[in-house]
């Protein structure tokens, strides 16, 4: 009787999932230990988060970030499957899809990501724009045409959250509406960027200052209207009149993955060991948003895509590992820097011992994630059409 090969479930397709798929694709496996390897996501495409931003400015297009799994997969032996992850039974080893059959795995990872909290104020969850996803930045674009195209005179734009995700999109926002914009920027604490390297909180704050955009720190959202939205201030409420809310903070663990009898952190995100294995459960295995996990020098890792990214290599193996018997990786976080981007044509990064901000950070941001795109051909493709462009347009301006 043939034994069947075994079967290693990938749930969610971002940074972690994806190439975590990719990289079990290429290890060597013996024909007779050769898994089923299932990648599970309930978008068709694949999202490289970092150049969300860019769609709004037109700077990229959706293909250049957001490639079909199909085609990235082509080739690969893995299996992509659309569906969304309606539960999972772990004692009986079974994902249940919606509108999808079960999916019974042998090794199972979870890299499900996280989905933004609209429910923590009045009014969020009708009138505010959350920023993760390709239908997002859809829905954005609709509100914002139709806005661009209406007689008033300005544009009242409020940007909730003063990390990362909301001074990017201050910065590009700003540019694409020019002078017809008024943008502000609420911040919970006194400070933008917290975590951010002091470089990158000074040229982002001159990028913010350059564009006239207002920052309310030490400001709470206390509701949010069709058009309007009521802050408190050292105890005060005031009312503002605003076209567009758009909400970047916080990040949650999907249900799915909260309602798992697994051990979690008071965020809900999963126990993991240095292995990113799931504690008492060797077979299921996290990374990305909905882990948590110290590293082999016991350091707290983040919720990065930088780390999800660094994790994938390591997960592989590891599934890789306990199929074919052999030793096990513990995780090592490698901090590599940050890069942001400030507007058109302006970011600023620093890390490995370089700070950069301007044209110049731009570049070097474009060229690092053009190295990290999930595939050869994509770089490849990407990289091309980001040589041709100017010169075609040169061309077609000279004609």
């Amino acid at each position: 009787m043939t034994q069947q090969p075994a079967r290693i479930c990938i749930l969610g397709g971002g940074f972690g999932g994806l190439h975590t798929a990719l990289r079990l694709s290429e290890l060597p496996w013996e024909n007779s230990q050769k898994p089923e390897i299932v990648l599970v996501d309930q978008s068709d495409r694949f999202l490289f988060s970092p150049f969300l931003y860019e769609l709004l400015t037109g700077e990229l297009q959706t293909w250049e970030i957001a490639p079909p799994f199909e085609e990235l997969l082509q080739g690969t032996g893995v299996r992509f499957c659309q569906s969304v992850v309606s539960g999972i039974d772990i004692d009986q080893r079974r994902v249940h899809l919606h509108d999808g059959p079960e999916l019974s795995y042998d090794r199972l990872l979870l890299a499900l990501g996280g989905e933004t909290p609209l429910d923590l104020v009045p009014g969020a969850t009708s009138y505010a724009y959350p920023f993760r996803s390709i239908t997002d930045v859809y829905r954005l674009e609709e509100r914002l045409r139709v806005l661009e195209e209406s007689e008033a005179d300005k544009i009242r734009v409020a940007i909730v959250g003063g990390g990362y995700s909301g001074v990017e999109l201050a910065c590009k926002l700003a540019d694409r509406l020019g002078e017809k914009g008024r943008f502000r920027l609420i911040e919970l604490s006194d400070q933008i960027l917290r975590t951010s390297p002091e470089f990158n909180r000074e040229a982002a704050t001159k990028a913010l200052e350059e564009r006239g955009i207002f920052l309310d720190l030490e400001t709470k959202v206390e509701s949010i209207g069709q058009d309007s939205i009521s802050l408190e201030y050292k105890n005060q409420i005031d009312t503002i009149p605003v076209d567009l809310v758009i909400w970047t903070v916080g990040t949650r663990v999907s249900p799915v993955v909260r309602n798992l009898p697994l051990k979690q952190n008071q965020r809900g995100q999963i126990s993991v060991t240095s292995t990113l294995q799931v504690e008492d459960h060797a077979e299921i295995l996290a990374v990305g948003d909905l882990a948590d996990c110290r590293d082999a020098d016991s350091q707290q890792v983040p919720a990065t895509a930088q780390a999800a990214f660094q994790q994938a290599d390591y997960a592989a193996w590891n599934i890789w590992a306990t199929l074919t018997n052999r030793p096990l990786l513990p995780f090592r976080y490698q901090y590599l820097g940050e890069m942001m981007t400030l507007g058109i044509d302006n970011a600023t990064l620093t890390g490995l011992g370089v700070k950069l901000n301007g044209p110049l950070a731009y570049v070097a941001r474009r060229l690092a994630y053009l190295y990290r795109l999930p595939t050869l051909d994509q770089k490849f493709k990407v990289g091309f059409n980001w040589l041709a462009r100017p010169i075609i347009e040169t061309l077609i301006k000279s004609n």
